[in-house]
């Protein structure tokens, strides 16, 4: 089970600042409220370097390097878009780490796709990849359960992999 979108975003805050990383997110369905919820985190801007929010199709390839073709070929609610989009905000924030989220919130289908059908991509310096999410309830229902699993998801990869070892000086 996930956390509530605030616990999540502190623990995920805590878990990149003990590694020395920062984050970024590109958000299309959500439309800012990941960067919200991480900001409104009191010392996230020790961690957050920044948001792209990209609502429209032709600005997730302008300003996140989403390929061309994609929209016309699998589409922007798809799990390529999303890795894309968190490769994007990766490269153009500078970030070690990079959440998206891409989908359909409703109240309609987008792209022949279901309401709560949505892609979280993730991006780091060991690789990219997306979860497909089948999510229930409203609009509100449908972004904040979207918030909460990019958050945890991010985390979920941070513990799997070992903390660095300190350093002569560093003294954890």
């Amino acid at each position: 089970m996930t956390q509530p979108p605030d616990q999540a975003a502190a623990a995920l805050l805590g878990a990149l600042a003990e590694r020395g990383a920062t984050l970024a997110v590109a958000e299309s369905l959500t439309g800012g409220l990941l960067a919200a919820t991480l900001t409104s985190v009191p010392g996230a801007s020790a961690v957050f370097r920044g948001a792209i929010v990209s609502y429209a199709t032709d600005l997730k390839v302008s300003l996140l390097g989403v390929p061309p073709d994609l929209p016309a070929g699998a589409g922007v609610v798809s799990a390529e878009a999303a890795v894309a989009m968190a490769t994007g905000a990766r490269e153009r924030c500078g970030s070690t780490y990079a959440l998206s989220t891409t989908g359909v919130a409703g109240p309609d289908r987008q792209e022949g796709k279901p309401v709560g059908r949505v892609y979280v991509g993730w991006a780091g310096p060991d690789g990219s990849g997306a979860d497909r999410l089948e999510l229930a309830g409203g609009r509100d229902d449908v972004r904040v359960a979207t918030c909460s699993h990019a958050l945890t998801l991010l985390r979920r990869r941070l513990d799997a992999t070992a903390l660095p070892e300190p350093g002569p000086t560093d003294h954890r």
